[in-house]
């Protein structure tokens, strides 16, 4: 049986537990705060757990509030979901990742939070639950994953791909490749072991690497994505383990990283060494063999109207990586959109890189 994590893993105000009984899952849930306060639900994304909130969740609770952070279907603790390549991949649809939540939040008598918070993958998560349910999630935050609303009703056929891996240096969209059935192997089975790939990973996706420089991509088209770096648009013959082992940090860099230090990485490293990453990786076909898209589609035009906010680093490419995303959130697909943040010395991380910046910004817009 596996057991929530305990005082040893966790920073003093956070606790953990098991929840059985929702939506199929038995899910590992982190908390700060009483219960009595208002909720604040907090959403990770790839690859990471409810640990990434770990600098997020005291800050809350000493505002006042009841801060919950799930392992999603498919991560970390959180058991019951079909995490084998050819099980049932109808699971991970965005709408059953929402009723997860609803679940969890029946399971605690949560009726409504206060806010939904989704970074990276839980921000699409995010913004579904702000979306469908207003009336349970009064304020939506997303960071670093722009919403760019419900599919269109039309679907159109995309070249990029064939594109891509016909450029005179060829090149892939990570999106694909972490559908592929190598994807979790290659991880898992890695030269560097998995510690030292997250370690790259995290690195190379951070304000730590100075070559994180984003800027606006005219189109969908395979001449601007490869502009972007290779931990999204991958050079075709390198798996992502290969992609990011040359920017391996120093040990030198490693022990003054204060953000991420071998401590905190191990608790995801050994997560991740027991769980493989195919539970995530899920999430990521869903989107890419369009599982789900007419259902989803039902929702085209609809807007987000509660009061929204985005966060996220200054050298952070997720803010840019879907052409027009960023700009089209704002006008169109949020229209109470409050606020817009790109945090200076962050990257993609920007809640564990600069938590005192995000803490204040939480903190301020959930008081209004």
């Amino acid at each position: 049986m596996i057991e929530p994590f305990g005082p040893a893993e966790l920073p003093a105000g956070i606790t953990a537990r098991m929840i059985s009984g929702i939506n199929g899952l038995t899910m590992h849930v982190l908390e700060a705060g009483d219960p009595g306060r208002p909720c604040v639900l907090l959403l990770h994304g790839f690859p990471e757990i409810a640990y990434s909130w770990r600098r997020v969740m005291p800050a809350l609770a000493a505002a006042g509030y009841y801060v919950v952070a799930p392992d999603q279907r498919g991560y970390g603790r959180t058991t019951g979901a079909d995490v084998n390549y050819d099980g049932d991949l109808r699971q991970f649809r965005l709408l059953n990742l929402v009723r997860d939540i609803l679940g969890l939040l029946d399971a605690l008598g949560v009726r409504k939070t206060v806010g939904v918070v989704g970074h990276d993958y839980g921000a699409s998560v995010a913004a579904w639950c702000a979306l469908l349910r207003p009336d349970i999630f009064p304020t939506m935050t997303l960071m670093s994953a722009p919403f760019s609303g419900p599919p269109g009703l039309q679907t159109v056929p995309d070249d990029v791909h064939r594109q891509l891996s016909i450029l005179r240096l060829p090149r892939k969209h990570y999106h694909w490749y972490y559908s592929t059935r190598s994807a979790n192997s290659n991880m898992m089975n890695c030269r560097q072991g998995v510690h030292d790939f997250l370690r790259a990973y995290y690195h190379h996706k951070s304000a730590d690497w100075t070559d994180n420089k984003p800027f606006i991509l005219s189109g969908w088209t395979a001449t601007e994505l490869a502009k972007m770096p290779t931990y999204y648009v991958m050079d075709y013959d390198r798996d992502m383990a290969e992609t990011v082992a040359p920017h391996m940090p120093s040990a030198e860099a490693i022990a003054a990283n204060t953000w991420l230090p071998d401590s905190a990485l191990r608790i995801y490293s050994r997560e991740y060494e027991r769980t493989g990453f195919q539970g995530g990786l899920q999430w990521y076909r869903c989107r890419t063999t369009g599982l789900a898209l007419e259902e989803l589609q039902v929702f085209h035009g609809k807007p987000i109207e509660v009061p929204s906010m985005f966060i996220s680093g200054s050298a952070d490419w997720g803010v840019r990586q879907a052409p027009g995303a960023f700009e089209r959130m704002q006008s169109v697909v949020c229209t109470s959109m409050k606020d817009v943040h790109l945090l200076p010395n962050a990257g993609h991380w920007v809640q564990q890189e600069q938590p005192d910046r995000v803490n204040a910004l939480l903190i301020a817009f959930l008081g209004r």
